[in-house]
C-alpha cells in the first residue's frame, strides 16, 4: 500500500509497528529542525507528533502532499489548525488519552501538598529529623473545588470522593443532575473561591481563562487555601499568587504548568518552601503514552486507507462534506454556537436546532453538529469537532432536539436555535447567509435585526426611547472605542428594543458597567466571534 508517514518526536515502538503492519513506510526523526522539516515534509502523506515539534504555517505551506497531522496526544496548541485547514489538510487528535494519568498526578500533587512530602524528603537527605517543620494537614472533611468537569475534571472528582473530601466545582455547561451523578456539587465560580480549602484547575487556557485565578480571586478565597494547577500555565497569575503565598492567604500550591515554558530558573515560584513544582508532567506515564501512541496510529492508518475517522479537528460533517454550497452554513451555525455559548446565564438544560428552505433539507444534523461544535469550541478544554460534539453534549446531560421546515415565512434560507437554561431562563439567536458566504445573525431572543457575527459585539437590552444609543456612544467615544456597526431590533414601538454594536476592540468590564447603570438599560453582554 502506498504511503509514507513521517513522526518528528519521540514515540512508542507500538506506534511504528501499527503502520508499518497497514503498508506504511514509517521514518522516525525525532527533533529534527524546523528548516530540514520544512525541507522534507512535502514527501509525505502523513505526519505524526506530540508536543515537541510545532507545525506551523510555514512548514505546512511546503507541505505539498500531506493528508494527515496526527497529534499523540489531547491538545494541538503546537499545531496551526487555520493554516493546515486552509491546505485540506486533516488535523486529528487523541481526546482523552491522558485523563486518567493527569488525574493521578492532580492526586499526587494534591498528597504532596497537604504532607509536605518533597520538602521533609530534602530536610532528610540532608540529615535532618524535623518532624515538628513538616506537620501536614488531612484530605480527609476538607472541600475541594474542581474548576472545570470535563475528562480530567471528573476523574479528579472520583478519587477525591475517596479521600471523603467533599467535592464541589463549577463548569459553564455542566447540568446539575449530571454533576449529582458524579457525586459534585454543582456551584458558582466565586463558590468555589469562597468554600474551597483547595482548588483544583482543569480549563483550556483561552482569552476567557488567561489570569482566571489573580488577586480579586485570591482575596475571595479562605485563609489558607491551597491550589493545584495540572492544567495549563497562565491559568494562574503567577505575581498573584507570588504575593498570595508571601502574604500567608495562599498556604501552598502544586503547579504543573507555567505561562512560559520550561520556566526561568529564577522563578521564584519554583523556588519557594511553600510550592510542589513538576515539569508538567501531568500526561507522563507509560500507559498515557502508550495508549495515544497506539491511538494515533489506528486514526492515521485509517484515513489513509479511506476509513473511518476518528478525532478530526478540522473536518465537517463526512456524510455531506462533498456539498460546498452547505460550507457557509457550516460557519453560520458555528458562529450561532459560539453566540449561545457566550449568551449562556449558566448550565445549559436543552437546545432545539431549527433549519428552513429547501437547501438545508437533509442537513439539519450537520448543522445541529456544527452548532454544537461552535458552542464547545468557546467552553470546552478539549478540542471540539463534527465527530465529538454530540458525545460532550450527551455527557454533559444536554437535552438536543433538531426540526427542519421545508416552506419558510421568509424568503431567505435560515438556521436558529432556541436553548433553556437550567435556571429556565429561554435564549434563542438566528442567521441567515445572503449571496455565497455573508453571514448574518437576522435574530436575538425575538428581535428582528441584521449584523455580521465576526469580532466583539455589544449587546444589550434597553427601553425604545430617543437617546439611548447616544448615550451608549458617548461612553465607548470617551473611552475611544470605535463603533464598526450597529443593528437595532424592536417588536412595538416604545417597548423592549435591543441593540447589537460591533466595536473594534474589547470593552473593558468598567466601560460595560457604566453603559449597564445608564438608565433606561437592561442586559449588557460583550461577545466576541
Amino acid at each position: 500500500m502506498d504511503g509514507k508517514v513521517l513522526i518528528t518526536d519521540p514515540i512508542e515502538q507500538g506506534c511504528i509497528d501499527i503502520l508499518n503492519g497497514e503498508g506504511f513506510l514509517v521514518d522516525h526523526k525525532p527533533g529534527i529542525p524546523p528548516e530540514e522539516l520544512k525541507t522534507i515534509i512535502g514527501g509525505y502523506d502523513a505526519l505524526i507528533v506530540r508536543s515537541g515539534t510545532k507545525v506551523t504555517a510555514d512548514i505546512i505551506e511546503h507541505a505539498g502532499r500531506l493528508r494527515i497531522i496526527g497529534r499523540a496526544g489531547t491538545g494541538v496548541d503546537n499545531v496551526d489548525v487555520q493554516a493546515a485547514t486552509r491546505r485540506g489538510i486533516l488535523v486529528m487528535n487523541v481526546p482523552g488519552g491522558n485523563a486518567i494519568s493527569t488525574a493521578e498526578h492532580t492526586i499526587g500533587l494534591l498528597l504532596a501538598l497537604a504532607r509536605n512530602i518533597p520538602a521533609a524528603v530534602n530536610s532528610l537527605r540532608e540529615g535532618k529529623w524535623d518532624r515538628k517543620k513538616f506537620l501536614g494537614t488531612e484530605l480527609c472533611g476538607k472541600t475541594i473545588g474542581i474548576v472545570g468537569l470535563g475528562k480530567v475534571g471528573r476523574q479528579v472528582a472520583s478519587r477525591c470522593r475517596a479521600f471523603e473530601m467533599k467535592v464541589i466545582g463549577c463548569d459553564p455547561i455542566l447540568s446539575p443532575d449530571v454533576a449529582a451523578k458524579l457525586g459534585v456539587e454543582l456551584v458558582t465560580f466565586d463558590e468555589v473561591l469562597e468554600r474551597s480549602d483547595v482548588i483544583s484547575l482543569h480549563t483550556p487556557l483561552s482569552d476567557e481563562t488567561r489570569g482566571l485565578i489573580s488577586d480579586r480571586e485570591i482575596a475571595r478565597c479562605r485563609s489558607g487555601v491551597r491550589f493545584v494547577n495540572c492544567a495549563r500555565g497562565g491559568i494562574i497569575d503567577e505575581a498573584a499568587l507570588l504575593r498570595g503565598l508571601e502574604s500567608g492567604k495562599v498556604a501552598g500550591a502544586a503547579l504543573d504548568g507555567y505561562s512560559k515554558e520550561p520556566p526561568p530558573v529564577d522563578n521564584p515560584l519554583i523556588r519557594h518552601p511553600k510550592v510542589v513544582a513538576t515539569p508538567h508532567l501531568g500526561a507522563s506515564t507509560g500507559e498515557a503514552q502508550e495508549k495515544v501512541a497506539i491511538a494515533i496510529a489506528h486514526q492515521v492508518a485509517d484515513v489513509l486507507k479511506e476509513q473511518e475517522v476518528v478525532g478530526a479537528v478540522n473536518l465537517p460533517d463526512p456524510l455531506i462534506a462533498g456539498r460546498k454550497d452547505l460550507l457557509p452554513y457550516f460557519k453560520l451555525a458555528e458562529k450561532l454556537g459560539s453566540l449561545l455559548a457566550q449568551l449562556m446565564p449558566g448550565p445549559l438544560k436543552s437546545l432545539t436546532v431549527m433549519t428552513s428552505g429547501e437547501s438545508l433539507h437533509g442537513a439539519t444534523n450537520a448543522i445541529r453538529i456544527a452548532l454544537l461544535k461552535g458552542m464547545f469550541d468557546r467552553i470546552l478544554s478539549a478540542p471540539a469537532t463534527y465527530i465529538n460534539a454530540p458525545v460532550f453534549a450527551k455527557e454533559m446531560g444536554i437535552d438536543v432536539s433538531e426540526r427542519h421546515e421545508a416552506r419558510l415565512k421568509r424568503p431567505e434560507t435560515q438556521v436558529s436555535v432556541e436553548f433553556t437554561a437550567a435556571t429556565n431562563e429561554r435564549r434563542s439567536c438566528a442567521g441567515t447567509v445572503f449571496g455565497t458566504g455573508d453571514l448574518r445573525i437576522t435574530k436575538i431572543d425575538g428581535f428582528p435585526l441584521e449584523i455580521r457575527p465576526e469580532g466583539y459585539l455589544l449587546i444589550y437590552s434597553n427601553v425604545d426611547k430617543p437617546g439611548m444609543l447616544a448615550a451608549v456612544g458617548s461612553v465607548l467615544a470617551k473611552a475611544e472605542i470605535n463603533i464598526a456597526g450597529i443593528a437595532l431590533g424592536r417588536n412595538t414601538p416604545g417597548g423592549e428594543a435591543l441593540a447589537v454594536v460591533s466595536v473594534d476592540s474589547e470593552v473593558p468590564a468598567g466601560v460595560l458597567a457604566e453603559i449597564g447603570a445608564i438608565s433606561g438599560i437592561g442586559k449588557t453582554r460583550l461577545v466576541c466571534l
